[in-house]
């Protein structure tokens, strides 16, 4: 027996030694198909690479794909470089040392790029990664190569996922809506799967269809495209209102803390602004403490600034009032030009300390990237700012309902002299208002710095437009500032597609001027004596 083990271990070897040579050679032979300035002779070369199996293939694609791939004219020896720059021998993979001299890169087109994405994609088809494999029907779909039908009949009988098998199947009925010599009982149901993706990318290509096939397919092929103009259509809709919301998020942060300066002081604070910009430089200052001492933690630097942004913001706020605004009650013509000079100090105190250009805040890995549902993108940057702004939104409440100096505030705001009457300290109430106002702008100046240029001029794009939903949703209203900000952040998204961007905000100002001839207190008027009177 182990006489027996010993001979088939030599045969073994035998057989290694003969074969690895020639799959080696016959590799080198294959790759060489790609030596050549010709682009149809590169373009057979990749499918004939796509179909050898050899082990680099997948890289050597990919090298040709992002321009690395090169090739020596003398014995059309093949090479591509890695992201390091090492050069590798496309037949092995091994490095190859020292860097080969006299290269010339593959020629490259678009035909031969599609031809490319194709044969990737025919690569990773049967890959083990479901996420591949629906890249890889992707890819297909795309190129709509019919040289990997047979491929692609494969991976849909083996496939278990049932996602990736429809997107497999999307890629197959694109290849039969375009390739020569197919039924045209094929190309009709071919129409119905390619309908299903309900993309441009699908109604591009049955306009395509319904303007050379027969007058069946052609039928077919109109009835599609109507049904994607109208899923199309809602999906602008509903991503018009998501726009809209993640905008009313937006103009809702920037504005709730001046809802309450507004509505409890009377305040026309023209520095508010300012507050979220000190919110947003805090975040800067944070993250390059985080990415020089501490490159780890810099997903955590958001829920660090926060705090700190809302105490930065809240301390300098504080300090206005007691120093300037204190002395200017009752006299809102001073108070405003005093709060617009605060605001041109504050502005370049910043430009002094940080320069006048735009500052880097970057995004933490949970706030990158974006996904679809139902034909509408979200990116998660976005999302967390609308969560934010609810949160933020709610616990304002919260304080306001459910505290003793929420309690002292709303008896300020609706009746200051009755409050001074009962033993409330007016002042402090002031202080701590205008306080809290502006560690609110502190931390929308945090969301902020993750959607817009952290710049000392961040402040100034925002405050109009704030004052705008706090007299539209009724000054000292939270709940009005809330509806009002939502109204005009969708408004303001639905416009913008006839109107363009300037022209829309001037269409929205128009309509607040006759909004307030109609009811000056805004959406939802405080009540109260005071008020009243």
């Amino acid at each position: 027996m182990s006489s027996m083990i010993r001979l088939l271990s030599l045969l073994g070897i035998l057989v290694a030694a003969v074969v690895q040579p020639a799959l080696a050679q016959d590799a080198k032979a294959t790759f060489a198909t790609l030596a050549t300035d010709n682009y149809a002779d590169i373009e057979k070369g990749i499918g004939a690479i796509a179909e050898s199996g050899a082990p680099t293939a997948e890289a050597v694609l990919n090298a040709l794909g992002d321009n690395r791939l090169l090739y020596r004219p003398s014995d059309k020896a093949l090479f591509y470089k890695d992201a390091s720059g090492a050069f590798h021998d496309a037949a092995t993979g091994a490095v190859v040392t020292p860097a080969p001299t006299g290269l010339k890169p593959v020629r490259l087109n678009n035909r031969v790029r599609r031809a490319v994405e194709a044969a990737v994609g025919t690569l990773t088809l049967m890959s083990p990664e479901a996420a591949k494999r629906r890249q890889a029907a992707e890819a297909v779909f795309r190129s709509r190569d019919a040289a990997t039908l047979p491929a692609l009949a494969k991976a849909i009988a083996a496939e278990r996922d049932d996602g990736v098998k429809q997107a497999l199947r999307q890629a197959q009925a694109a290849i039969f809506l375009t390739a020569d010599g197919i039924a045209d009982s094929d190309r009709i149901a071919a129409v119905d799967i390619v309908a299903a993706r309900g993309d441009q990318d699908a109604r591009s290509m049955l306009i395509q269809v319904a303007g050379r096939g027969s007058p069946v397919l052609k039928l077919a092929a109109e009835t599609a495209i109507e049904a994607i103009d109208r899923r199309l259509a809602i999906a602008a809709t509903v991503q018009n209102i998501w726009y809209g919301l993640s905008l009313g998020s937006v103009l809702l942060l920037a504005a709730i803390g001046l809802a309450i300066t507004f509505g409890v002081m009377g305040i026309i604070n023209m520095a508010h602004g300012e507050m979220v910009m000190i919110g947003a430089y805090t975040t800067f200052v944070v993250q390059e403490i985080c990415r020089t001492r501490f490159p780890g933690l810099f997903d955590w630097s958001l829920p660090v600034a926060l705090p700190l942004a809302f105490l930065v913001a809240g301390g300098v706020g504080a300090l206005i009032e007691r120093l300037v605004i204190r002395h200017l009650y009752g006299r809102p013509l001073e108070t405003l030009l005093a709060t617009w000079g605060i605001s041109l100090i504050l502005q370049q105190a910043v430009r002094s300390i940080f320069g006048p250009t735009n500052r880097e805040v970057g995004a933490p890995s949970y706030m990158s990237g974006a996904f679809d549902v139902m034909g509408v993108t979200i990116t998660y940057g976005r999302l967390w700012i609308v969560i934010f702004s609810l949160f933020v939104f709610l616990g304002l409440i919260a304080v306001l309902k459910l505290t003793p100096f929420g309690l002292r505030m709303r008896a300020v705001t609706q009746n200051r002299r009755m409050a001074s009457a009962m033993g409330i300290r007016t002042p402090r109430v002031d202080m701590l208002a205008f306080a809290l106002g502006s560690g609110i702008a502190g931390i929308a100046g945090v969301a902020l710095s993750q959607i817009d240029n952290v710049s000392p001029n961040l402040g100034q794009s925002y405050i109009i437009d704030s004052f705008m939903v706090v007299v539209f949703g009724g000054v000292g209203n939270l709940w009005g500032t809330f509806v009002s900000a939502l109204t005009l952040g969708v408004a303001n998204k639905f416009l913008e597609p006839y109107a363009g961007a300037v022209l829309g905000k001037i269409l929205l100002l128009v309509f607040l001027i006759l909004f307030i001839q109609k009811r000056p207190r805004g959406l939802f008027a405080l009540k109260g004596r005071s008020v009243e009177a």
